[in-house]
């Protein structure tokens, strides 16, 4: 296995497949998930002929699990650190739901020439509490609940939460056992304390000054029936604060719809790139 070695002494794991000349492609996940959630996308772009990164975060999978830096700041530290242990330039970072937020955060503080693009799918900016700025954000008490219940079992947790992430409790909809057992394969992979503090790092980071400083094209993917990151706060708001954004949103797509709906969001990341 591969891993890099942050400024802090970290080690994160990642995967790197692909012509290490092709135009790399960067993938971040979600809370609680790895890199393995990007199986659909790694797949396919290699296929394309891409370079494809992903890296599990730090307290997340197979990376290293820290007290300390399990906020946003060090996340995109480990993320620069990791684009210049890979002398990475040029890429395309593409992040999902928290990993939005790492995307955000890092390419608004990336070094000249290490970013070329950016995809922000499912993603928790601007911000996903609810604050005087956003009033239609959720109310801290939902993100006190995630705390709570992961602290009585994270196992439970894990095999609830698929169900909404996915989409499963809508008419008509069935479980993806499958599915739901490689999202709480992953989660429980990972560290719980790691896991319980990124709960207001994806929650309670106010990205706006940092959509405001990307200056790079930016696609950003949604879906309507998102039943973890509501819409009504996140992709229009932050298409708005972003100075070069195309904004795509999916009616009934949930909020794991890289992987229910991976050919129509690989399609659409396809020809942004290629824009």
């Amino acid at each position: 296995m591969a891993f890099v070695t942050t400024r802090d002494g970290t080690r994160l794991f990642y995967k790197d497949l692909g012509p290490k000349h092709a135009p790399a492609l960067v993938f971040h996940h979600g809370w609680p998930l790895t890199a393995d959630d990007w199986d659909a996308q790694l797949l396919f772009f290699l296929h394309q002929g891409f370079r494809v990164i992903a890296h599990d975060r730090r307290g997340h999978g197979r990376s290293d699990a820290t007290t300390h830096g399990n906020e946003m700041d060090t996340y995109a530290a480990d993320v620069i650190d990791l684009a210049a242990a890979l002398d990475l330039k040029g890429a395309v970072h593409i992040g999902h739901s928290t990993g939005g937020g790492e995307v955000t955060r890092y390419v608004a503080r990336a070094e000249a020439g290490r970013v070329a693009k950016a995809v922000l799918i499912g993603a928790v900016p601007p911000i996903m509490l609810k604050t005087d700025a956003y009033p239609a954000g959720q109310p801290i008490e939902v993100f006190d609940g995630f705390r709570a219940a992961l602290a009585a079992g994270r196992a439970t947790l894990f095999w609830d939460v698929p169900i909404p992430f996915y989409g499963c409790n809508r008419d008509g909809a069935a479980v993806n056992e499958a599915i739901r057992a490689n999202w709480f394969r992953q989660g429980m992979s990972g560290d719980a304390h790691a896991h319980y503090e990124c709960i207001k790092a994806f929650s309670e980071t106010d990205f706006t000054e940092d959509l405001k400083a990307i200056t790079v094209p930016v696609l950003v993917l949604h879906g309507e029936d998102d039943q973890i990151v509501p819409i009504v706060a996140s992709a229009p708001l932050a298409a708005k604060l972003l100075p070069d954004a195309t904004l795509k949103t999916y009616p009934g797509f949930p909020h794991g719809m890289a992987t229910t709906h991976a050919d129509v969001i690989n399609a659409d990341i396809l020809a942004f790139l290629k824009a």
